[in-house]
């Protein structure tokens, strides 16, 4: 089956496809709106700046047409975070403010529960941006898992990195199978932090990774 799989070029037909699974698994399993009561909200900010912002980045997998898995990133994070910071949040809370999203009882309970994460400092991390400049997400539909699918996305965006003279590539996780996966990719663990914002559907705190690979 792996091998009537192609991986391509993002194009914005996939960009709804891809918006949809980031949804799907942004929260270890639990449906996203036990948190957020609005999924176009949530898909902008999971995907929107990779999609729309460096779409020459990001690759699909796709079987018979449709797509089946996805990597999406950013060849330079520090930049990355400049256009989050001056056009995709600012656009975001406008859009959580005027459709009301902001007030609904998920949207808020999420809301202070990652409000008290972060005054826990949960969410310090080392910055990895010099030595590390690029990053990625990558994600599978759950019917072709563990058929080599991840591990070609990962391959290709690799040398797309290389070919564009990136030294290396840090990126976040909360996942334990993500984990074990990526060690056996070859990438180090850089750092390991707790998150406590996910505890009342989970019932526990969860692990937080970044993982590092030099080009």
């Amino acid at each position: 089956m792996n091998s009537e799989i192609l991986i391509r070029q993002f194009t914005q037909n996939d960009r709804a496809d891809v918006r949809r699974m980031s949804c799907q698994t942004a929260f270890l399993g639990s449906p996203f709106k036990n948190f957020i009561d609005d999924e176009e909200i949530l898909a902008d900010a999971l995907t929107s700046y990779y999609t729309d912002y460096e779409p020459e980045s990001c690759f699909v997998a796709v079987s018979n047409e449709k797509v089946v898995g996805y990597i999406i990133g950013s060849k330079d994070v520090t930049g990355m975070s400049k256009a989050l910071q001056s056009k995709i949040i600012f656009s975001i809370i406008k859009k959580l403010v005027r459709r009301g999203v902001f007030f609904k009882k998920n949207t808020l309970k999420f809301f202070f529960r990652v409000l008290f994460s972060a005054v826990k400092g949960e969410f310090f991390a080392p910055n990895f941006s010099r030595e590390y400049p690029a990053t990625l997400h990558v994600n599978i539909d759950e019917r072709f898992r563990g058929q080599q699918v991840g591990s070609r996305l990962i391959a290709h965006y690799l040398n797309f990195l290389k070919i564009n003279k990136i030294q290396g590539v840090h990126f976040g996780t909360l996942s334990e199978k993500a984990k074990d996966f990526f060690i056996k990719s070859g990438f180090s663990l850089l750092f390991e932090g707790r998150r406590s914002y996910l505890r009342d559907h989970l019932g526990k705190s969860v692990h937080f990774y970044i993982f590092g690979k030099k080009i």
